[in-house]
């Protein structure tokens, strides 16, 4: 299962990392967006393909967004607010155009009917667009970059890599679950229980080893280790 603000991150050759910006509901196509790529464009490809890179060990999802914008907005001067609020009026209209706006060939039409209206640029419209698919398509993204903590507009990686070596069979707290662990775990949690009407523990681990480890199961918690983490860390203790 792919959702809307999914990271994929490939590794190796061709390295970089895709965020899913809309995916067809009859899950035939999804539109990405390269991320760390100054003139970035949404691209379609194929929803199966991309679930068997996963499946197939060569792309991972990544647990935590570091590029999405996490501030709280009453901690930000008015002037702040202000620039937030004056690119959402230009792009507000377009983002909603989904996924008209992620095709070339409907996009031009949309920007230019934008330009219009707004009286902007083609650069200024394009730069607030590709600051709000980069940064988690939420209106906040639209913050100017000297509002973010840490190094603005560059990825935030992330401990690099699932814990590593088999966990031992017994799936006792001791096994030493690092954070990049733990995030994965309640990541997958998060995801079932957005998907499913009834939350299955069983279920939400077949789901994350398919999702978060696919052929690299041998760097997969236990069932035992997801489960005691998982009374721990989110909501769902049934």
């Amino acid at each position: 299962m792919l959702l809307r603000n999914d990271l994929l991150e490939y590794a190796g050759e061709g390295a970089r990392t895709l965020r899913i910006l809309w995916t067809d509901p009859g899950k035939r196509r999804v539109y990405t967006y390269e991320l760390g790529l100054p003139n970035a464009l949404p691209r379609a490809a194929a929803f199966d393909a991309l679930v068997d890179d996963m499946h197939q060990g060569r792309a991972r999802l990544l647990p935590v967004d570091p590029w999405r914008v996490n501030i709280d907005p009453s901690t930000l001067p008015p002037g702040y607010l202000l620039l937030r609020e004056s690119a959402w009026a230009i792009v507000g209209g377009l983002v909603r155009e989904a996924p008209a706006i992620f095709d070339a060939r409907t996009r031009g039409p949309l920007v230019a009917a934008c330009r219009l209206v707004h009286g902007v640029s083609h650069p200024t419209v394009y730069r607030y667009l590709r600051r709000y698919w980069e940064r988690g398509q939420h209106p906040d993204a639209l913050l100017p970059d000297y509002a973010n903590s840490g190094a603005p507009g560059k990825t935030r990686r992330a401990n690099a890599g699932i814990k590593r070596g088999r966990p031992s069979k017994s799936g006792l707290p001791g096994l030493n679950a690092d954070a990049t662990l733990r995030d994965t775990m309640r990541a997958a949690a998060m995801r079932y229980a957005a998907t499913h009407d009834s939350f299955s523990r069983r279920g939400a681990y077949r789901q994350m080893l398919d999702e978060y480890f696919g052929a690299s199961r041998g760097s997969a918690p236990s069932y035992g280790q997801f489960s005691y983490w998982l009374e721990r860390d989110t909501p769902f203790a049934t």
